[in-house]
């Protein structure tokens, strides 16, 4: 079937929140049944063009989708109301592409409360009982699935919007993506009459273990990194642009949870128990995972933990933990909710597993501040839901604390389930027999030669001293670039950093600094082959018959006829023995892409750019404070040390820095080639570092508070939490004291945590910190 670009769909969601824009005047409004044909063929052609482009699956024959698509053009002609921005004939594109727009969820999603013992576990139980004066209560148990958390609306029973989880009150729109689900449901199964006017369902998008292994071993086939863990690839999977790439991602579905709810006017009955709505969810064609139980007892409740906790690798997903839920409703009602968290519902969470692997060599890495890093290879081996092979050592006398010598058997475990760790060495194997020796730490770059020194008194780390030229400092410094933080170049990452610094061929890399990023041209592109090596060793990969394996990222390379021999048909060329035998030389997809993102990046906000100098101590937060108080980086490079540190949020450590960064001569010379290029410096219009500030700015939300975050967030990165408190006006700074007016605590947030409950300072979780975002300090006043 063949679809007009121009009629490809890519409709928004009906928000049910907002309500729809009025439509243009009409001449002549349409009747009720025009209207109600109108929405038919819509959505008819809806997903026709969905089964085409992104199922690949055609339902239709070209004749029967035209005849659909100029019957709708027809109504719309003659009824100009039923042309809305939403129609299959308003669309202009090839192809499905998600955007991601930030929506509000009707009704906020928290968090839950982790505990890590069955004791913390009983304490909530017995309290919970408590707390509702002795009736009866039942616990439902769920196993915690590690994936992505999904919010799915349906309205009349028919799917209009998913979204990922985000801060629990905004998160992205996914609808696409998520439609090509086989698990989700476009429309509940069941009686309509039994359909909610609206509900809103929670679950989880994950992707089945043994999925997980083909995938990966497909990715390594086609020459592709492997996905680190199952929940890393069905996040990456579902937040593809291109809904083709989620629909070819072996992604399912479970609910695991209940929202808004609104019935059908006359609707009668209530639910009762939580299990009872999963009950629902299964009618209705939902997915619910087949290991929830229902517990009348702790000792149930704790059955329960104790048998996945010595099962949790023998169904179908990865989970790292256990939810334990009030059933019932009412109850749930009336323990209510706290800022973060229902009261109604916990946590537990599995320690982290440890296992025992051999300590293969310790191998040393530099990154681009030119620290040089120890690092363990190890026998692969399978903890905590993936299979590592490598792990940092920090320091030499890391290494030397812990004890372990290359040959040991080890103890190796993931910090938070997530960063491979070593503890130590297994003192009941050391005598095995293997042959030990004890780890040393170069003198010398393995990069580059130059002798490796600490760079100044007291330090444990040793660095590279050659910044300028040294491979590793260079391509660390140009992934940098590319990074979310700095520019945000798409195909600037760590695989095209590397190409451009240390490729295997041309022996003279298209960058030997980054002064000549944007400076590089197709032709420079083309030429380059590198090395394919294992994501997680580093370690250069080999064929079957043991050749190196290369690839050239920026070019493809096709057969084709010889000049010619075009106009012979298929008898012809066989007769003269003629065959696809002339190499066509194309750019690639990333190569095309690598210089339009260059380009787009070139009048990208000051503050990116100073963050992309690679200038210590200078991040986004500090870099937003700098670039809008002087405007330019000329009027940054004229001012002397007090009026940088006299810059909110800067202080003299990083205004020497700053000094100390442009007194370099080949840190200048960047500036100068970027410049040279159409590099943009400047913020349009800006008044400059004297001029006196606007006295009718509104104040942002956070004017005048003082918030420190610590500890891994869901929704944020550390730069992105920052950023978000320095654009409503707050300060974002990074210790805690008297004068900190919040304290936002993720995950392993350590002695900032500590430190403001000593100080009696209000403490937020991640759903504090989103409301905070939201309202101000406003959204505490009632508490």
């Amino acid at each position: 079937m063949t679809i007009p670009a121009s009629d490809q769909p890519g409709s928004e969601p009906t928000d049910p929140l907002v309500p729809p824009a009025a439509p243009a005047p009409a001449l002549r409004p349409a009747s009720p049944e025009q209207q109600a044909r109108w929405a038919e063929l819509a959505d008819e052609i809806d997903k026709l063009s969905f089964a085409y482009y992104v199922q690949d699956s055609p339902r239709a024959s070209d004749a029967e989708y035209d005849a659909k698509l100029r019957e709708l053009e027809e109504l719309e002609e003659a009824h100009s109301d039923l042309r809305v921005p939403e129609s299959p004939t308003q669309r202009v594109g090839g192809t499905f592409s998600t955007d991601f727009a930030p929506v509000r969820h009707p009704q906020q999603m928290l968090s839950l409360v982790d505990v890590f013992s069955v004791d913390e576990v009983s304490a909530w139980v017995s309290k919970t009982a408590a707390d509702l004066a002795g009736r009866d209560v039942t616990f439902l148990t769920e196993v915690k699935i590690d994936g992505l958390a999904l919010n799915l609306i349906y309205e009349h029973g028919k799917l209009t919007r998913a979204a990922t989880r985000g801060d629990g009150v905004t998160g992205e729109d996914v609808t696409l993506n998520a439609r090509t689900i086989s698990a989700i449901p476009q429309v509940l199964a069941g009686d309509p009459d039994d359909h909610p006017a609206l509900v809103e369902i929670r679950g989880e998008v994950f992707i089945p273990v043994a999925q997980f292994a083909e995938l990966n071993a497909a990715q390594v086939k086609a020459g592709k990194p492997p996905f680190a863990n199952p929940r890393n690839a069905a996040a990456g999977s579902l937040r593809q642009k291109d809904p083709r790439v989620s629909a070819a991602r072996p992604l399912r579905f479970y609910a695991h949870g209940l929202g808004t709810l609104r019935w059908e006017a006359g609707h009668v009955g209530e639910l009762v128990r939580q299990s009872e709505a999963y009950d629902h969810f299964r009618t209705w064609g939902i997915p619910v995972s087949g290991h929830n139980r229902v517990c009348a007892t702790i000792d149930d409740v704790l059955d329960m933990i104790a048998y996945y906790g010595e099962h949790r690798h023998s169904i179908e997903h990865e989970l790292d933990g256990i939810v334990v839920k009030v059933d019932e409703i009412a109850l749930q009602r009336e323990l209510g909710t706290t800022s973060r968290a229902p009261r109604w519902a916990i946590a537990y969470k599995y320690p982290p597993e440890e296992v025992n692997t051999r300590l293969l060599d310790i191998q040393v890495a530099v990154g681009r501040t030119g620290r040089a890093t120890p690092y363990a290879l190890m026998e692969p081996v399978f903890v905590s839901g993936s299979t590592v092979r490598q792990a940092t050592l920090h320091n030499q006398d890391v290494v030397k604390v812990k004890g372990v010598r290359i040959g040991d058997m080890v103890v190796l475990r993931k910090a938070g389930d997530v960063i491979p760790e070593i503890v130590g060495p297994v003192a009941a194997l050391e005598d095995d027999g293997f042959p030990r020796r004890d780890f040393v730490m170069p003198l010398n770059c393995p990069e580059c030669g130059t002798p490796l020194r600490p760079m100044k008194e007291g330090d444990i780390d040793l660095r590279c001293p050659n910044a300028r030229s040294c491979p590793a400092q260079v391509r660390g410094r140009v992934e940098h670039i590319g990074s979310r933080g700095a520019l945000d170049i798409e195909a600037l990452g760590e695989v095209t950093a590397a190409a451009l610094t240390q490729p295997e061929s041309p022996s003279t890399p298209p960058l030997r600094t980054e002064a000549d990023l944007f400076g590089l041209t197709l032709e420079q592109l083309l030429p380059i082959e590198v090395v394919v090596r294992d994501a997680e060793t580093g370690l250069i990969k080999e064929d079957e018959d043991g050749r190196i394996r290369r690839r050239t990222p920026f070019k493809k390379v096709s057969k084709s006829y010889p000049p010619g021999s075009e106009r012979m048909d298929a008898a012809q060329r066989r007769k003269a023995g003629i065959r696809k035998d002339y190499e066509v030389v194309e750019p690639s997809a990333q190569a095309l892409t690598l210089l339009e993102e260059l380009e787009k990046a070139k009048t990208k906000d000051l503050w990116r750019l100073l963050v992309s100098l690679n200038i210590r101590h200078v991040g986004p937060v500090a870099a937003r404070a700098i670039a809008a108080r002087f405007g330019s980086l000329d009027a940054v490079r004229a001012a002397d040390v007090d009026q940088l540190a006299s810059v909110e949020g800067v202080g003299s450590i990083i205004a020497e820095s700053l000094l100390e960064w442009f007194a370099v001569d080949w840190h200048r010379d960047i500036i100068d080639a970027w410049t040279a290029a159409g590099v943009r410096f400047t913020i349009p219009g800006h008044p400059g570092p004297d001029a006196a500030p606007a006295q009718d700015e509104e104040p942002g939300l956070l004017t005048g508070l003082t918030v420190v975050v610590t500890g891994s967030l869901e929704g944020f990165t550390r730069d992105s939490a920052k950023e978000a408190i320095v654009s409503r006006g707050g300060k974002a700074a990074g210790s805690v004291s008297k004068k900190t007016d919040f304290v936002v605590v993720g995950e392993n947030a350590g002695s900032k945590e500590a430190k403001a409950r000593e100080l009696g300072l209000r403490i937020l979780d991640e759903d504090g910190f989103a409301a905070l975002l939201d309202r101000g300090p406003a959204a505490f006043d009632e508490a």
